[in-house]
């Protein structure tokens, strides 16, 4: 048998970066790989329009929304960013498709986040984002009922 002696002077390798490794759940890594009402909605199908974040620092979110009778109808988003801003953008649809304007306004990030199952605590602001352009959302729909109002009793 022979054995291999390793010279004091050689060392292992070390890896390229040895930072801090985040983890995500298989459900947020689920969203992430799989996000639900991903996508853009044409304006003849949206009645509200939400965007927020900034582009030049990572995170962008833009959300469609079509109300029916006082409640999200149809959902969808696009969202510009890491695994946990994906994930939590994806869950938030999920969790306001078929709500009234008032149960989707109750939603919160902390409820994004129990419902993917805890995210990384870096990563918790991501879950704001979602939740910012669904109130943008459902402020530009709510706008514009007041404007239809308006103008069909000028008219």
């Amino acid at each position: 048998m022979h054995m291999f002696n390793r010279s004091k002077s050689q060392k292992k390798p070390k890896p390229a970066y040895a930072g801090p490794v985040l983890y995500y759940n298989d459900l947020v890594i689920d969203h992430f790989s799989n996000p639900r009402n991903v996508g853009e909605m044409p304006d003849d199908e949206s009645n509200g329009f939400g965007l927020v974040g900034d582009p030049s620092c990572g995170d962008q979110m833009k959300l469609w929304i079509k109300v029916e009778s006082g409640r999200i109808d149809k959902v969808a988003f696009k969202s510009f960013g890491c695994p946990g801003a994906i994930a939590t953008s994806s869950m938030l649809t999920a969790l306001v498709e078929r709500k009234t304007i008032e149960e989707a306004l109750c939603v919160t990030d902390d409820d994004v986040i129990e419902a993917l199952g805890g995210i990384p605590e870096k990563k918790k602001h991501c879950s704001l984002l979602g939740v910012k352009a669904l109130r943008a959302a459902i402020a530009d729909w709510q706008s514009r009922q007041t404007d239809d109002k308006g103008k069909s009793a000028g008219s």
